[in-house]
């Protein structure tokens, strides 16, 4: 089965934000006060949305902090189990909890 491509942060930023309200890299960059470029990359996919960056985003949108880490993270696990999911199975050991205390047993 075909998985679907990851979305990263910054197609979400572009596609549900800056288009629908016609706001322009510059204009979210200014009004945020951070450089053109890290609005620019976080749209092509080429920088992480960070701490600093989900903050700003989300006073000015008046969305959670939250939302946008959420949305970063749930991108970059995609991306990681992508590329490990096979070599995960065979180097790491699964723990059995329940098998060592019955009290963890469902």
């Amino acid at each position: 089965m075909n998985k679907l491509k990851s979305i990263h942060p910054g197609e979400i930023l572009i596609e549900e934000f800056l288009k629908p309200f016609e706001i322009s890299q510059y204009r979210l960059a200014k009004d945020i006060n951070v450089p053109q470029i890290r609005i620019s990359e976080i749209i092509r996919g080429k920088r992480s949305i960070s701490a600093d960056t989900a903050l700003r985003l989300s006073k000015y949108f008046g969305t959670s902090a939250d939302f946008w880490l959420n949305l970063q993270t749930h991108y970059d696990l995609e991306v990681e189990s992508d590329k490990l999911d096979k070599k995960l199975g065979v180097e790491v050991k699964v723990f059995l909890l329940n098998k060592l205390n019955p009290k963890y047993t469902g």
